[in-house]
C-alpha cells in the first residue's frame, strides 16, 4: 500500500515528522517497506532566472549567462557558462549550485572555468534532475517563477511516497483514512472528520440492477450522471495517483481509482450510452468471453460473478471491468457502481483467471459493509465537481448484510496472554480511539461493539446471544468465537503501545535435548538416499501410478487401486513398486544409447503382498541396473549381474542399522524376476526386508529393454528401527585375525546360506566372519552334489592362537556344518 504524506494529512491532523510517521507505523505493526523522498534528493536545486545570456569568445556553441538564484540565498548574481540551445535572457530556469550531485547524470557540479570563463553552477535540463525524457535544452519554467526558492517545493516534489506492508487480515489498512486512524489512536494526531455530502438526484436512473447471484453480491448500488465532460483530471489528482504508481486515465477513472485509496472502497463507472437495455444483472458466468480493460480476453464460467448487460458480460464482479463499457474521454453519461462482493469468490475468481487489481486486492480482504452509501455520493460530488452533468437516484439491489460484531475482553488477558501489564482505562481508550464502542464495563473486563470496518475482528451478535442455549451447536462457535475475538482485542491494545514494547518469552523447551527434526521413517529414506546415489545410481521421481498392464507385470491389479479419473489413459492403476516406472525410464534411455545405466527411486509401492504398509502402502527404494559395466583394457564388459545389485541391498541395510548375522536369504523372488537368478532378505522366517535379482527377460521385452538387468526392491517400512547402544570408542583388536579355508561336499538341496550360519555358530567368541567365495559342481562330485568353499576368520583377543587352539577351533567349525548340513570335508 503507497500513499504520499500529503494524503495522509488530508485524513490525519498532526506535526509529526516523516520519521515519526515511519516510526510509528513500524510500531504498530504497519511495517514500511520503503519511502520515496525526492524532494530529499533534489533540495540543492533551486529555482533562477537568466538575467543576460552572451554567446561564449571561445565556443560557438556556448553562452556566458548571468543568473539570478536568489540573493537570500547567497546567488543573487551568479555567472554560468550553459550549453543549451534555449538559454536566453529573461527565462526562468533550474539552478544547481557547486557541490549539487546531478542525478541524471551521475556526477556532482564543482566551480571552474570552461574555455576561459568562470561557471559558479549549472543550468539543467529535467533529465538531469531525473525526472524526464532527453532533451536538447534546459527546461523551462513559467515566467512569473520567483528565483531562489527550492525546486522540489516549487513542482510539488517535497512530497515523501511512503510503502507499507499489509498482512491479509487488515483491510482496512489499503485506505489512507485506515491508515491515519491508526496512528492517531496511537498518539500521533487527530483523526481528521470525514463525511459526504449527500446528491439529491434530480432523475430517475435509466439503468437498474437485477441481482440474480446474492450470495456472491448481497448488496449492490448505482446511479446515473449525465452531461459529464470527461477529460483529464486536475493536476493534484493525477500526481497523487501517480506517486502510488497508477497511471492517469481520464477524469471519471482517476476518481474511482483515488477512492480505491483514500478510502478503500472500490468503484466502478460504465459508460451509461454503451449498455445495451436498461438492466446490469449480476448472475454466474456462462462460458462467455470478456475483453477485459486490461486488454486480456477472460472467459467467465459457473463460479465467477459477473455484471452483464442484453449484450452478455460487461464486468467481473469485484476484479475488474470490461474495455467495452469502459469511460474514455467521450463519455457524457456514465453510470456508477458500487457494491458489496463475496471476498472468497472475489479471490477464487481472481485466482482462476489470473487477474490481479487493487478491487481485487480489496474485496478479498474484506470491504467496510456500512460504507457503500456515503462513498457513492462523495464520488458522485468528486465527478460532479470535476466534469460537471446532473445525478440521477440511487438504484439498489439487495440490502447490506449484518455486520455488527461484539467482542469481550477481560483486562488480564493482557497480562496473562500479551505479557504487559495495562491499565483497564488504557485499553479501553486505545480501542475506543480505534472506533470501538464500550457496550458493558466492570472492573473485571469490558464488552465492545466491533466497527464496520474491521472485518478481521469476528463475533457475529446472534451467535453471542445464542451461547447459553446448550441445545443450540452454535454455543461452541460462539465459545471459538470469542475467544479469537478477544485475542485479536488484545493484540490491537498491545501493538497500539508499541510492538516492540512486548517483551520476548521463548518458548518453553520440551526437553532439554533437541527433539529429532525427522521420523525414524524421514530418516531411512534420507540415508537410503545418500547411500544409492554414493553407489553411482541417479535417482529419479515418477508417478506413483502408471498403465494397469505395465503394473500387471509386477503384481496384481485389483480394482481398488484403479484410478476413476486419471490424468491420462495410460496412467490408470497405482503401482505396485516404484520398478514398475524405473524400468520403461531405463528403456527410453537404452534406446537413445545408454549401454549401461543405474537408476533408483524411493516412493509408495501400493497393495502388493510383499509391500506391507498403511493402507496398502509402502515405501519402497528400488534400484535398477542395467545393460555392462565400463570396458577397461584386458577385461572385456561384465553384463549386470544380481551379485551387483545384492551389494547394493547389503550395503544399504548395514547402513540402516540392520545386523548381517540376522539376514537369510531365501530362493522365492516374485515373478518378474529370474527364478534361478534372485532372492528373497529376510530377517527372521516373515520379515522381507529386500528382493533382488535379475529382471525376467519376458518382463524386459515387455517395456522394450533389450540388454540385461537387475533390480532390487527394499522394504523401508519393514526396517526395525536399530538397537540404542552406548555410544564409546570402537574395540579394535590388537592381533592380528586368521584366516581358514573350508571347501564342504553338500546336497544341491542345501544352500549356502544354511553352511554359512552353521559355521557362523561354531565359535562365536572367536569367529570374526564366515563368508563364500566359491561354488563348484560337476567333476568327481558327482550328480546332485556340490562343493561349496567357505573363508573363516578366527579374531584372537587376548594373546595369540596356538596351533592347537587353531587346530580345535577349525574342528569345531567342521562339526557345526556337518551336523547341520550333512556336509563332508572335500578332500
Amino acid at each position: 500500500m503507497k500513499f504520499t504524506l500529503s494524503w495522509l494529512r488530508d485524513h490525519l491532523d498532526t506535526t509529526a515528522t516523516l520519521g515519526e510517521i515511519t516510526d510509528a507505523l513500524n510500531r504498530i505493526g504497519l511495517e514500511v517497506e520503503g519511502v520515496e523522498d525526492r524532494g530529499a534528493s533534489l533540495s540543492a536545486f533551486r529555482t533562477a532566472r537568466i538575467v543576460s545570456a552572451e554567446q561564449h569568445p571561445n565556443a560557438d556553441r556556448l553562452r556566458v549567462c548571468r543568473v539570478d538564484a536568489g540573493a537570500e540565498q547567497g546567488f543573487g548574481d551568479v555567472q554560468v557558462v550553459c550549453g543549451a540551445p534555449n538559454a536566453r535572457a529573461g527565462l526562468s530556469v533550474i539552478f544547481a549550485p557547486p557541490g549539487t550531485f546531478i542525478p541524471g547524470s551521475n556526477i556532482t557540479i564543482k566551480a571552474g572555468e570552461i574555455r576561459g570563463e568562470k561557471s559558479g553552477g549549472m543550468l539543467c535540463s529535467l533529465r538531469e534532475l531525473g525526472l524526464g525524457e532527453e532533451s536538447d535544452g534546459i527546461a523551462e519554467l513559467p515566467d512569473n517563477t520567483t528565483p531562489g526558492q527550492s525546486y522540489a517545493n516549487f513542482a510539488g516534489l517535497d512530497d515523501p511516497v511512503i510503502e507499507i506492508a499489509i498482512t491479509p487480515n487488515r483491510g482496512d489498512a489499503l485506505a489512507v483514512r485506515g491508515i491515519a486512524r491508526d496512528l492517531a489512536a496511537a498518539g500521533l494526531g487527530h483523526l481528521r472528520p470525514w463525511l459526504a455530502g449527500t446528491v439529491e438526484g434530480i432523475f430517475d436512473s435509466p439503468i437498474g440492477w437485477d441481482n440474480r447471484f446474492p450470495e456472491a453480491c448481497p448488496m449492490v448500488l448505482g446511479r446515473t450522471i449525465r452531461g459529464v465532460r470527461n477529460g483529464p483530471s486536475p493536476a493534484w489528482l493525477q500526481e497523487r495517483l501517480r506517486a502510488v504508481g497508477l497511471r492517469p486515465i481520464n477524469a471519471l477513472v482517476d476518481v474511482t481509482n483515488f477512492f480505491s485509496f483514500d478510502l478503500g472502497r472500490p468503484l466502478h463507472v460504465f459508460d451509461a450510452d454503451k449498455v445495451a437495455g436498461d438492466t446490469l444483472t449480476l448472475r454466474r458466468g456462462a462460458g462467455e468471453t470478456l475483453r477485459a480493460l486490461d486488454g486480456g480476453d477472460y472467459v467467465a464460467d459457473a463460479e465467477d460473478c459477473v455484471i452483464a448487460d442484453a449484450n452478455g458480460v460487461q464486468s467481473f464482479a469485484g476484479i475488474m471491468g470490461g474495455e467495452h463499457t469502459g469511460a474514455t474521454e467521450q463519455t457524457t453519461s456514465v453510470f456508477v457502481e458500487c457494491a458489496l462482493f463475496d471476498p472468497v469468490r472475489v479471490a477464487l475468481s481472481g485466482r482462476r483467471h489470473g487477474i490481479t487489481s487493487d478491487a481485487r486486492q480489496r474485496f478479498e480482504r474484506g470491504i467496510d459493509p456500512a460504507l457503500p452509501v456515503s462513498a457513492l455520493e462523495a464520488a458522485t460530488g468528486m465527478i460532479l465537481e470535476l466534469c460537471g452533468g446532473e445525478a440521477s437516484e440511487v438504484v439498489q439491489a439487495g440490502d447490506a448484510p449484518r455486520w455488527h460484531r461484539s467482542a469481550a475482553l477481560r483486562f488480564d488477558r493482557l497480562r496473562t496472554l500479551g505479557g504487559v501489564e495495562v491499565a483497564p482505562d488504557e485499553a479501553v481508550s486505545s480501542l475506543e480511539h480505534l472506533g470501538f464502542t464500550v457496550r458493558r464495563r466492570d472492573d473485571q473486563g469490558a464488552e465492545f461493539e466491533v466497527p464496520s470496518w474491521r472485518n478481521d475482528i469476528a463475533m457475529p451478535v446472534e451467535l453471542a446471544l445464542r451461547a447459553d442455549d446448550t441445545t443450540d451447536p452454535a454455543p461452541v462457535r460462539a465459545s471459538v468465537a470469542a475467544v479469537e475475538a478477544e485475542c485479536d482485542l488484545v493484540e490491537e491494545v498491545l501493538r497500539l503501545r508499541g510492538l516492540d514494547a512486548v517483551p520476548a518469552v521463548p518458548l518453553l523447551p520440551v526437553s532439554p535435548v533437541p527433539l529429532p527434526a525427522l521420523t525414524a521413517r524421514q530418516a531411512r529414506a534420507a540415508l537410503a538416499r545418500r547411500l544409492l546415489a554414493s553407489r553411482g545410481l541417479v535417482e529419479c521421481v515418477g508417478f506413483s501410478f502408471t498403465s494397469c498392464a505395465q503394473a500387471a507385470l509386477f503384481g496384481e491389479t485389483p480394482d481398488t487401486l484403479r484410478l476413476l479419473n486419471p490424468i491420462a489413459a495410460d496412467l490408470d492403476q497405482m503401482r505396485p513398486t516404484p520398478l514398475a516406472t524405473l524400468l520403461p525410464a531405463a528403456a527410453r534411455n537404452a534406446a537413445r544409447g545408454l549401454a549401461d545405466g543405474a537408476l533408483f527411486e524411493i516412493g509408495p509401492g501400493f497393495g502388493h503382498p510383499a509391500t506391507p504398509g498403511d493402507g496398502g502402502q509402502a515405501l519402497v527404494a528400488a534400484a535398477l541396473r542395467f545393460g555392462h559395466g565400463a570396458r577397461v583394457p584386458g577385461r572385456p564388459a561384465a553384463p549386470v549381474t544380481l551379485w551387483d545389485v545384492k551389494a547394493d541391498a547389503l550395503a544399504v541395510l548395514a547402513a540402516l542399522g540392520v545386523p548381517m548375522e540376522a539376514l537369510s536369504v531365501t530362493a522365492d523372488a516374485p515373478s518378474h524376476y529370474h527364478p534361478g537368478r534372485s532372492g528373497v532378505v529376510r530377517q527372521g522366517p516373515k520379515t522381507v526386508l529386500a528382493r533382488f535379482g535379475e529382471l525376467h527377460p519376458a518382463v524386459a521385452r515387455a517395456v522394450g529393454l533389450d540388454m540385461p538387468a537387475a533390480a532390487v526392491e527394499l522394504f523401508l517400512d519393514a526396517v526395525p528401527d536399530p538397537k540404542r547402544r552406548r555410544k564409546g570408542a570402537p574395540e579394535l583388536p590388537s592381533l592380528q585375525p586368521v584366516r581358514r579355508d573350508f571347501a564342504f561336499v553338500v546336497g544341491q538341496e542345501v544352500t549356502a546360506e544354511a553352511v554359512l550360519r552353521a559355521a557362523r555358530g561354531a565359535e562365536r567368541s572367536l569367529i570374526a566372519g564366515v563368508s563364500l567365495f566359491d561354488v563348484f559342481e560337476g567333476g568327481t562330485l558327482g550328480e546332485g552334489r556340490k562343493s561349496l568353499a567357505i573363508e573363516v576368520v578366527f579374531q584372537p583377543r587376548e594373546r595369540s592362537l596356538t596351533e592347537n587352539e587353531l587346530e580345535a577351533a577349525s574342528n569345531k567349525v567342521m562339526a557345526a556344518v556337518a551336523k547341520a548340513t550333512g556336509a563332508v570335508l572335500r578332500g
